[in-house]
């Protein structure tokens, strides 16, 4: 069947305007998009955003690609969190070196106890706690080797101050048992000091930290134990 002139030349022109305008739609599409993605390259995502876009990016690399850009994530990653370890580290190095003047300062002055005590009982006790102190020194010495520090075998100024004093005094008087006793009591107390000060620190953590508590916990009762020898002295 054959419209009429008109009609068809009107079907025509609508059909052509048609695809006229479905071609400008898909111009117009096209360069929305082709704006929108160099608009993105130009300004922050959200993080859906760039998610999507991460993965679609990710998806179209080669095998070799996805490797090497793996290796250099991981790579970046480790140089942002490296900063911090060592951060953490030069802390707990710090921790354990000031620690250890205290602990060392506990060796000296148990080895002075021995060298002036005349009881028998005493020295055979001072002489443990020397023992004891050299193995904690050891110990804190071992994890602070393995924190990248140097041994520390040195001892706190006023702990060297303060055996100064005991030499002038032991010139003057005769150092009797409760004296003796009274300087250890008086040294173990800096020693638990020292150990609250060092189990502060949220650098010290593992191992580390259990190492410390145990010997602040034999510190306190070692504290205790003095104490009672001293009341007992008349």
């Amino acid at each position: 069947m054959n419209l009429p002139e008109p009609i068809s030349d009107a079907a025509d022109k609508a059909k052509d305007f048609y695809g006229d305008a479905a071609d400008k739609v898909k111009d117009l599409y096209d360069e929305a998009a082709s704006k929108s993605k160099d608009l993105l390259d130009k300004t922050p995502n959200t993080l859906k955003e760039a998610s999507d876009k991460a993965v679609g990016a990710f998806k179209n690399l080669t095998t070799t690609q996805k490797v090497v850009g793996g290796a250099l994530l991981a790579a970046g990653l480790a140089l942002l969190i490296a900063p911090k370890k060592k951060g953490k580290a030069k802390r707990a190095k710090k921790a354990l070196d000031t620690l250890l003047l205290y602990v060392n300062d506990r060796i000296e002055g148990y080895k002075r106890a021995v060298a002036e005590t005349k009881d028998a009982q005493l020295k055979s006790y001072y002489q443990k706690l020397v023992g004891q102190s050299q193995q904690f020194s050891g110990t804190l010495n071992e994890y602070l080797t393995k924190k990248g520090g140097k041994r520390e075998t040195g001892t706190t100024l006023k702990g060297k101050l303060y055996r100064k004093l005991m030499d002038a005094q032991a010139v003057v008087t005769d150092r009797d048992e409760k004296a003796i006793l009274a300087a250890n009591v008086h040294g173990e107390m800096w020693a638990i000091r020292a150990y609250k000060q060092a189990l502060r620190r949220k650098a010290l953590k593992g191992e580390i930290r259990d190492a410390v508590e145990k010997q602040f916990d034999q510190s306190k009762q070692t504290y205790e134990r003095l104490k009672q020898l001293a009341s007992q002295q008349k």
